[in-house]
């Protein structure tokens, strides 16, 4: 809408009236710019928060228990140096022999049986370790120790084979046993050349067989109580056998 004023000056002290339009103005409304929507950046969380882990009780481990006896006093020890005391032999299928502080049973190229045995002394309860160390040997050859040896000959004999088993025998009145039959056992180093410890408890009819310090078998048997002790060397597959002992320990037992 147009309006119309009445202008009057006073000029020279006359006055005089014009007439003036006035446009109106047009009030500019601002215009509110849409400010962009902020874009969300998503938050990296670098350290998830995980659940907590269901907590188990720790085991408790339990050592294996030693099963060789108290020890005492030694009986006897034997470091082969002598050359007294053990039977020795030659024949045809092999032989027993004194080495360098060693006994050596020595078996040619044929199934053959051979062993010595420690004239003195007679043990009842002991506790006995003798090395082994088998040069030749395969398959089920055997080789150990005798003990609780009779002027009859009668003996208990622990066999190690060398495919790694161990056994228990017993030889009474000619005719031979196996109160513990071939068991396979870790602790027998398998094959040749190797060398092994083989320890025996024996307290009344119990007996306690040990091969490097581990546990094998237990044996109770109260047929033969006492004797001496002895080695031996077995070849089951017609090729030659060789077995050296040394270090021959016996001692006494504390119940």
């Amino acid at each position: 809408m147009v309006k119309i004023y009445l202008v009057c000056l006073l000029i020279f002290g006359m006055s005089a009236c014009t007439l003036t339009t006035a446009t109106p103005s047009v009030l500019a409304t601002p215009t509110d710019t849409p400010t962009p929507l902020a874009r969300l950046t998503p938050t990296i969380v670098w350290f998830p928060p995980t659940a907590t882990p269901t907590l188990f009780p720790t085991p408790i481990v339990t050592p294996t228990a030693d099963m060789r006896p108290q020890i005492g006093s030694p009986l006897l020890e034997d470091d082969f140096t002598s050359h007294k005391g053990w039977s020795v032999s030659q024949s045809d299928v092999g032989s027993v022999a004194y080495g360098k502080d060693e006994l050596t049973i020595a078996i040619g190229e044929t199934n053959a049986y051979l062993f010595s045995v420690r004239e003195e002394p007679i043990f009842t309860d002991f506790y006995l370790e003798i090395t082994a160390e088998p040069n030749l040997c395969s398959g089920l050859d055997e080789y150990g120790v005798l003990f609780r040896v009779s002027p009859a000959i009668d003996y208990y004999r622990f066999s190690l084979s060398c495919d790694g088993q161990v056994r228990l025998d017993r030889l009474s009145g000619g005719t031979a046993s196996s109160p513990q039959p071939w068991l396979f056992s870790g602790a027998v180093p398998p094959g040749a050349p190797s060398t092994s410890r083989l320890g025996i408890s024996a307290i009344g009819d119990e007996m306690r067989f040990f091969v490097n310090g581990q546990y094998q078998f237990t044996i109770n048997d109260p047929l033969l109580t006492s004797g001496g002790v002895g080695v031996f060397a077995r070849s089951m597959n017609k090729k030659a056998v060789t077995v050296n002992f040394s270090n021959l320990v016996v001692s006494e037992v504390i119940p």
